[in-house]
C-alpha cells in the first residue's frame, strides 16, 4: 500500500480486533495484515503502548504446555474505539470527497465551471 500508516491507525484496529473478543499477539497480526501490511516486531509496542495507557489489559492461558498471552479491551479501550471510530469517518468522509472530486471548484461555479 502507497499510504503511511500512522501510529493512531494501528492503535485503532488494534482495538477494533480486540473488541470482537480476547486474542494473542500473533491472531492479532494475522487479522490486520488482511487489511495493512503489519510484522509482529510492529505490533507488540502498540500492545504495550495500549495496555500501559490502560486501554486494554493482558492475561496468560495455558497452551501447549506453556502460557499464551492473551490482550483483552478495557472499558476505556472501548471508549477510545468510539472515537477513533468516529474520527476515521470524519477523516474517511473528508478524503473521499477530495477524492471524488466532489467538492471542487466546478461545483462551486469557479475556475473551470460552465
Amino acid at each position: 500500500m502507497a499510504f503511511k500508516i500512522e501510529s493512531s491507525l494501528l492503535d485503532a484496529c488494534a482495538l477494533a480486533i480486540l473488541h470482537r473478543g480476547d486474542t494473542y499477539g500473533y491472531e492479532i497480526t494475522q487479522e490486520m495484515k488482511k487489511a495493512i501490511v503489519v510484522s509482529e516486531s510492529t505490533l507488540y509496542p502498540v500492545l504495550r503502548r495500549l495496555q500501559k495507557e490502560g486501554l486494554c489489559k493482558t492475561y496468560d492461558q495455558p497452551y501447549q504446555g506453556r502460557n499464551r498471552r492473551y490482550y483483552q479491551i478495557t472499558p476505556k479501550g472501548e471508549e477510545k474505539l468510539r472515537d477513533y471510530r468516529k474520527q476515521w469517518d470524519d477523516y474517511r468522509n473528508a478524503i473521499q470527497k477530495l477524492l471524488d472530486g466532489s467538492d471542487d471548484k466546478k461545483d462551486k461555479g469557479g475556475v473551470g465551471s460552465e
